[in-house]
């Protein structure tokens, strides 16, 4: 691959990264989850509200391997881009053929699309004025929130 192609899906992934955390953000995690899909060929995992019983304490979220579907604890896990990214990363391993990985690889692999969003949000942000990027403080931005 050139040095030019490998740039642009650098690009095309830096963005891809920054678009499902908005997604989630966004309260779309469904089409977070199908775009992941998408990109890396992989099936679409279910996604539920409600942990199996045995595997509650302390977790916000779970991937099953047999049901191919992952479970928040609670529905506001669903708009957590972390926990949805970390447990798309389980799915992505386990459909991959290879070993699922570990939980610090997985919160790496959610960290990478998170640091992408903030790359992209801040270099949008990057060109208006400190009082526009300010809410409430009388910007011509913050005044159309």
């Amino acid at each position: 691959m050139g040095s030019q192609n490998k740039a642009s899906l650098n690009v095309q992934e830096e963005r891809m990264k920054a678009v499902t955390v908005w997604l989630i953000l966004d309260s779309k995690p469904e089409d977070a989850i199908s775009l992941l899909c998408k990109w890396y060929h992989v099936s679409r995992p279910r996604l539920l509200v409600g942990v199996l019983e045995g595997r509650t304490k302390g977790v916000a979220a779970v991937y099953s391997v047999q049901r191919r579907e992952i479970r928040a604890a609670r529905r506001e896990y669903l708009y957590d881009p972390f926990v949805m990214i970390h447990e798309f990363y389980h799915h992505l391993r386990s459909t991959s053929g290879k070993h699922r990985g570990t939980e610090k690889q997985a919160d790496k692999f959610a960290l990478d699309f998170i640091a992408a969003y903030k790359r992209a949000t801040e270099g949008a942000l990057a060109h208006l004025t400190e009082a526009e990027r300010t809410p409430g403080t009388g910007g011509t931005f913050s005044a159309k929130l």
